[in-house]
């Protein structure tokens, strides 16, 4: 494990706050941050290092973009389970040499795909699945930022140290939130474009999905958006149900709130989903819906139980063999 922005926020809190888990090295070639929050642990200085400890079990790869393939490939073939930060790899041939690798080694390959567990996500999870909406006719999931300048990270911004862009950056959290919802669309059609200026890469996508039953699925992001809309909203034959993008849970982390808090991972006030239905009479009702708590946590113990009792990781090999066959495609 790395320990920037990824490491500080998304997993050594929790990895430290459950008893399943011990917190025992990271990798920092420069500067020694970790310490200073947890003391005790091992800094290595290379990878290699960390690779060759036989006390580690499990391998978090949370590094760039371009280097998830190679450092989970060889983190299996050092005999570690692996959980990999979203995307996986660039394309679906890679996704598969990596599980089959796991098989042959027996390791478990695990993606970390946290947004399964945001409240609003939650949310809109159990208005579907309450059946309230009716059969559905269309979905909206959105993810919007506005960031006119470039970012200073590199490999973020540079063409050729592919996967990159918006849609392999924010697309495997949209796209996983849909395929955990809906499963494997029938067809789909992929837009990109790029409007910020002097960017090598695509800062604009828009997927369409289309399902089963009449059920079609967009899925937006774009980082010149000043305005953003309802970031979920579904109709159904039945209903609606509309929800902002407010889960609290990065921005808690960012300011060292940690997943035992009593106030982790609950949405403010006035942060409810609006349900809209008619009665036998006609007349519009709406109603206000609370969000579950957010709960990254519930992440970390899947990769828990999978490791100790076998249990299957919810986000499985086909779910992301189908994310990154949405990704790899022309647009």
């Amino acid at each position: 494990m790395a320990y920037g922005m990824s490491g500080r926020v998304f997993h050594a809190p929790f990895i430290y706050a459950h008893p399943g888990f011990e917190l025992r090295a990271v990798v920092e070639r420069h500067e020694k941050k970790m310490t200073e929050r947890y003391p005790g642990i091992i800094s290595y200085n290379q990878t290699e290092e960390l690779l060759d400890d036989q006390q580690i079990e499990l391998i978090i790869v949370n590094t760039p973009n371009n280097t998830h393939f190679d450092l989970a490939k060889r983190s299996l073939q050092a005999g570690k389970h692996v959980l990999v930060e979203k995307p996986i790899a660039a394309t679906v041939a890679e996704v598969k040499e990596l599980y089959d690798l796991a098989r042959e080694v027996g390791k478990h390959l695990m993606v970390y795909q946290n947004r399964r567990w945001d409240s609003d996500f939650l949310s809109v999870k159990e208005a579907i699945e309450s059946g309230r909406l009716g059969q559905l006719i269309e979905v909206h999931f959105r993810f919007d930022r506005y960031k006119t300048t470039l970012s200073p990270k590199q490999f973020k911004e540079t063409k050729s140290m592919a996967p990159n862009g918006l849609a392999y950056d924010l697309g495997p959290h949209l796209i996983d939130q849909a395929i955990s919802l809906f499963g494997r669309p029938l067809k789909f059609t992929k837009t990109t474009a790029t409007y910020r200026e002097d960017s090598e890469v695509d800062d604009y996508f828009h997927f369409h999905l289309s399902y089963p039953n009449q059920l079609n699925v967009y899925l937006t992001s774009g980082l010149l958006i000043a305005q953003p809309t309802p970031s979920f909203v579904v109709h159904g034959t039945l209903g609606s149900y509309i929800k902002d993008r407010v889960d609290v849970q990065e921005a808690q982390l960012d300011k060292g709130i940690t997943p035992t808090d009593p106030a982790y991972g609950i949405e403010p006030e006035g942060s409810e989903g609006k349900l809209v239905t008619f009665d036998g009479n006609n007349q519009k009702n709406i109603e206000l819906i609370p969000s579950y708590k957010g709960q990254y946590i519930q992440l970390f113990e899947a990769v828990h139980q999978t490791i100790r009792n076998g249990a299957l990781y919810p986000i499985t090999e086909e779910h992301i063999a189908w994310q990154i066959e949405l990704l790899e495609a022309n647009g």
